[in-house]
């Protein structure tokens, strides 16, 4: 049997599976006279003086002038056997084209930073270059792969409980889906102190053209997912359009409600099927995600904003029917704030794809302050990579959420179609549907005006336990709004979180 191996399946699948194929027998640290540099004392406050200083001085970025030739040398020195250093730490060279920025490593221990100055013996196939990322390894030995990695501008990602990569995070965002090109800030600095076999304290410097940034990473593993404890400070040179914390990137090609005209042959191909808000007035959000025609930007308000999130709540394998990336175990990954964000949104962007390898989806906040030259921005969070729905985790709230939507033509199956009309159907399942019938006046509630909506209904679904299925038929044709809110209603209380859904006519 010859095993396949594509961009995708090492940078965001099978990093786990690429190490057990390649790997034989890992060597251990080994102590190389000048691996390290002299030890100094380090701190969170050194540190963000330092990003402060940076910051007063022209944006010099760290190009790597020693990179591997081609794709295939750098997979050899990433995942054939190496040294390993810091315990469990893996690092990627340097390529030209998709990793050409330099990073510097240091380790730390007991308050001390030793830089690495000699990466001979740290990648596979006895080669050396320039170290642009890192991961992190299962174990000490062969057999095992990694579950936490950072490689390019400011991204870095965990894997869930599965042991899956899927989605990814970065630092910062700058100037995502506006008119002229997108600035990536990148990390050039990691400081790593491994505090248990699943636990790390990781600092960074972040540095761009338009800012620098110090960020220390709390990262602890378990058997639920990965967590990260995250805390910022940034400084910026100068006046920035729009700056977006807690960054997340997916990729969305289709699911069940509309099936890509390539003829794939999966049901449903994704990472994350929805983008899900916690506001600060307490209201519920689901967004179930789309591949549009063109780039869609959606400014979702939410003020003083509880926690938002990229979400793969459909973890059932018949579902996608994918044995090779398994779809289904991608991680969720769900951003908490740490005190009040302010006024804000959080930002969905969606561009259109028609290839799984290309990431196409981006959620960040965007606080209402403008982002001005001079200023520094303190702020934290957490982040939490789990599997499934997370959103059932929050707490304090047992409404139902939209597990299903479907799209078709307008009328009755079987029928003739309403001509500019579209048929949507919505799941709904919760502990706040428990024991409700069709005579329990359950209504669904939605903002779309009375000569679009032609019909609406909300009935339990026959056989099936706490389960609803809302039925609308929507004139689209000659509707000028691009999105309608719906949600489950009995009485004068909400019994469903909100979808928000884009009309596509």
């Amino acid at each position: 049997m010859t095993l396949g191996f594509t961009r995708r399946n090492i940078t965001k699948t099978g990093l786990g599976a690429l190490m057990m194929a390649l790997a034989g027998r890992a060597m251990g640290e080994a102590a190389i006279p000048g691996r390290f540099g002299p030890a100094q004392r380090f701190s969170w406050d050194a540190l963000a003086a330092q990003a402060q200083m940076r910051a007063r001085k022209p944006y010099a970025r760290q190009i790597a002038t020693h990179t591997v030739p081609d794709f295939d040398t750098h997979v050899r020195l990433s995942y054939e056997p190496a040294e390993m250093v810091a315990g469990r730490l893996r690092l990627f060279p340097a390529k030209a084209d998709t990793a050409p920025d330099r990073v510097n490593i240091h380790v730390v221990e007991g308050g001390m930073a030793r830089p690495i100055i000699d990466a001979h013996g740290l990648f596979g196939a006895g080669q050396s270059a320039d170290v642009a990322g890192f991961r992190v390894m299962e174990g000490h030995g062969a057999g095992g792969g990694d579950w936490l990695a950072s490689l390019g501008a400011s991204y870095f990602r965990a894997a869930g409980p599965s042991g899956q990569y899927g989605l990814s995070a970065r630092a910062i965002a700058v100037d995502t889906a506006m008119p002229g090109p997108e600035e990536f800030p990148a990390f050039t600095d990691f400081w790593i102190e491994q505090k248990g076999e699943d636990h790390l304290l990781i600092h960074a410097l972040v540095d761009g053209p338009s800012l620098t940034g110090a960020y220390a990473f709390d990262i602890a593993r378990s058997a639920s997912g990965v967590e990260h404890g995250i805390r910022a400070a940034l400084f910026l040179r100068r006046d920035i359009r729009r700056l977006g914390l807690a960054p997340i990137t997916s990729m969305f090609d289709f699911d069940q409600s509309a099936r890509p005209n390539h003829g794939d042959w999966r049901p449903e191909v994704h990472d994350s099927d929805g983008l899900a808000i916690h506001t600060g007035a307490g209201e519920r959000i689901w967004r179930p995600l789309d591949n549009p025609p063109g780039p869609r930007t959606h400014m979702l308000r939410a003020d003083g904003v509880k926690g938002f999130g990229m979400i793969q709540r459909d973890t059932a394998f018949d579902h996608y029917q994918d044995d090779l990336n398994f779809y289904s175990r991608r991680p969720s990954l769900w951003v908490t704030p740490q005190g009040d964000w302010g006024p804000g949104a959080v930002m969905l962007y969606e561009m259109n794809t028609v290839s799984e390898n290309v990431d196409n989806m981006v959620a960040m906040w965007v606080s209402d302050r403008p982002a001005r030259a001079g200023d520094r921005r303190d702020f934290a969070y957490r982040l939490r990579w789990g599997q499934g729905d997370l959103t059932r985790d929050l707490g304090g709230d047992s409404n139902a959420i939209c597990v299903n939507h479907f799209m078709g033509p307008g009328g009755v199956p079987g029928g003739d179609p309403i001509a500019g009309a579209i048929r949507y159907v919505f799941d709904f399942s919760g502990a706040s549907l428990h024991g409700l019938t069709r005579e329990s006046k359950v209504e669904a509630v939605t903002d779309l005006p009375g000569a679009a909506l032609l019909m609406a209904n909300a009935m339990p679904v026959a056989g099936q336990s706490d389960l609803w299925r809302v039925t609308m038929d929507v004139r689209v044709e000659g509707l000028k709004q691009n999105e309608f809110r719906l949600f489950l209603r009995r009485g004068g209380g909400a019994l469903s979180e909100t979808v928000i859904k884009t009309v596509r006519p």
